[in-house]
């Protein structure tokens, strides 16, 4: 790379800045120059990084500053694995996984039914998913369990206009209230309708529930644009300025309408599923496809389950459940992943591919090589989706022989470790290998997977991200010294992993992923220097200021 020095000596001085950052501290993740003074933004890119002695001469009469002092300064984070289109749906609509009693319902939908466009009805919410996954719970036993159960009296009196569906995490119990009930006709006749004195109470089974689902508007395009507008400030507020998204048809529109509106606060890198190769080859694209705000990112395939409800791939059982997990769709018939990644590389797209399990793991590395071999020489960056538990440290070193990215979410492994070992015992010290990973070549490639799971919210922030790989505790600090300590890693190895290893990952270190001239001016400004604070301190520094593309999108009051 052309230093430092030899950049801001081509930039014209005398050409103004319409921004200048400047703070004691500016990580820009090159090697040539890691720590400056201030930046230089004109339009969307940066122009100049350097001393403020370098910089202070393309100040003009109508550039504006932001001085960060103590804090920090960073490129922008790259977050590896969203589901924007469920994230905008929860922070919309209703999230009630952690609510398991009716104050906290009442307060809830109270909260929801203020912010909900007209004619939308009120859905999901997954009450009880906490209640349900407790510390050290592996829900086995839930059968034999008391569980909280709402009622349409809980709600009625505050949705007395607005439609209410709602479900548990499992979806296997749901509520509807009585402006559903009135408008469907729904009555105690109705099979898995839930009656009290020949009155439905509003709990519903399966079953029932497949009546009224049908019946339930689909969203239009301004609800999800009105969706996406909380997504996109909830990610600026946390200083993303870039997701690798799990992008379905609709969301792909809403993206685009968000962009034609000048809207669009963070840049998306779209992936389709890994089924949808043979469609893409047949127009000629290929990985990138697209401009630096919504590109195709890859294709995502899917090994095995989740851990969240134990259907993760192993070579032992469950020490809860007596199963090894299972083997999703794409595995079948047998063979079928294999030519899906084959043809997906064969024609320039990139898979990703999601494997939890050891089982798992093992087998997508074999898959992987299978298509290096067939292929020959390519231009490649196979992802291992989560990469989350590892047979042993040689595993480690499979992965780097192989060049494969891990594509890991850190929030994982301090929420997982509150039934992790209950399941799978010992094998847990394999759970969550940032450091064997690291140490073993490994690239490591950080994200939130957020909004989460039907048992899990994982939030979007970073620096909860990187507090949990540097001290692999909860947000309460437990357990003391971490759990599995040996896997711990610094702050500057994650910090990477969510900035210059990300937009490796994705084929844009040639425009984003670092502060240098030329470079997107996607920057974050921090409340603090997460190099200086104790390691329990980095979840609780803020982000100041988030800008993309030049254009501060977020400042905090």
């Amino acid at each position: 790379m052309v230093s430092f020095l030899i950049l801001l000596a081509s930039c014209a001085p005398a050409d103004q800045a319409d921004l200048i950052i400047t703070a004691n501290t500016i990580w820009t993740g090159s090697d040539d120059r890691s720590v400056a003074e201030a930046i230089a933004v004109r339009g969307d890119r940066i122009i100049a990084v350097g001393s403020w002695a370098d910089i202070r001469s393309y100040r003009g009469p109508d550039t504006k500053l932001i001085d960060a002092g103590d804090g920090m300064v960073v490129p922008g984070f790259i977050d590896n694995h969203t589901h924007f289109n469920r994230a905008g749906e929860l922070l919309m609509g209703i999230n009630l996984l952690a609510v398991s009693d009716t104050e906290a319902l009442r307060e809830k939908v109270a909260e929801t039914r203020n912010r909900l466009p007209e004619g939308m009805w009120m859905t999901g919410g997954m009450w009880g998913a906490y209640e349900q996954w407790g510390v050290g719970d592996t829900g086995s036993d839930r059968e034999d369990r008391e569980l909280w159960k709402p009622h349409k009296n809980d709600i009625d009196d505050l949705t007395p206009d607005t439609p209410v569906f709602l479900h548990r995490w499992d979806r296997e119990m749901f509520l509807a209230n009585s402006a559903v009930i009135e408008k469907l006709g729904i009555d105690c006749s109705w099979q898995g309708v839930e009656c009290e004195n020949g009155e439905p109470t509003g709990i519903m089974n399966e079953t029932a529930a497949g009546r009224v689902l049908p019946e339930i508007p689909r969203r239009t395009l301004e609800h999800r644009i009105a969706e996406a507008h909380l997504a996109l400030e909830d990610l600026a507020r946390n200083g993303v300025t870039t997701i690798h998204d799990i992008t379905g048809e609709e969301q792909m529109r809403v993206f685009q309408e968000l962009k034609r509106r000048g809207e669009l606060t963070a840049r998306i890198n779209a992936r389709p599923t890994l089924d949808k190769w043979e469609e893409l080859a047949e127009l000629g694209i290929e990985h990138g496809f697209g401009d630096e705000w919504i590109r195709i990112g890859g294709l995502k395939g899917f090994v095995d389950g989740i851990m969240g409800n134990s259907t993760a791939r192993f070579y032992e059982p469950y020490l809860t459940t007596g199963e090894v997990g299972i083997w999703r769709p794409m595995m079948y018939p047998p063979g079928n992943m294999k030519e899906l990644i084959v043809n997906a590389d064969a024609h320039g797209l990139w898979p990703h591919v999601h494997a939890i399990g050891d089982h798992a793991v093992d087998s997508l590395l074999t898959l992987f090589e299978h298509a290096i071999e067939v292929n020959g020489e390519n231009e490649r960056r196979f992802r291992m989706i989560h990469t989350q538990v590892l047979r042993d440290g040689e595993v480690a070193n499979r992965l780097a022989e192989l060049d494969i990215i891990a594509e890991m979410q850190p929030y994982h492994a301090i929420d997982d470790m509150r039934w992790m070992e209950e399941r799978i015992g010992e094998r847990s010290r394999w759970a969550y290998a940032f450091k064997a990973l690291h140490d073993a070549g490994v690239m490591l490639s950080f994200g939130s997977d957020w909004p989460g799971t039907n048992a899990s919210w994982y939030p979007s922030s970073a620096l909860e991200g990187i507090y949990a790989a540097v001290t692999r505790q909860t947000l309460d600090g437990e357990p003391e010294g971490g759990w599995f300590p040996e896997e711990r890693i610094d702050v500057e190895t994650a910090l990477r992993a969510y900035t210059v290893n990300n937009a490796w990952a994705a084929g844009e270190e040639y425009f984003k992923g670092m502060l240098a001239p030329g470079m997107v001016a996607d920057i974050v400004v921090l409340s603090d220097n997460i190099f200086d604070v104790e390691p329990r301190q980095i979840k609780d520094v803020r982000v100041m200021h988030t800008v993309v593309g030049g254009e501060v999108v977020y400042s905090r009051d």
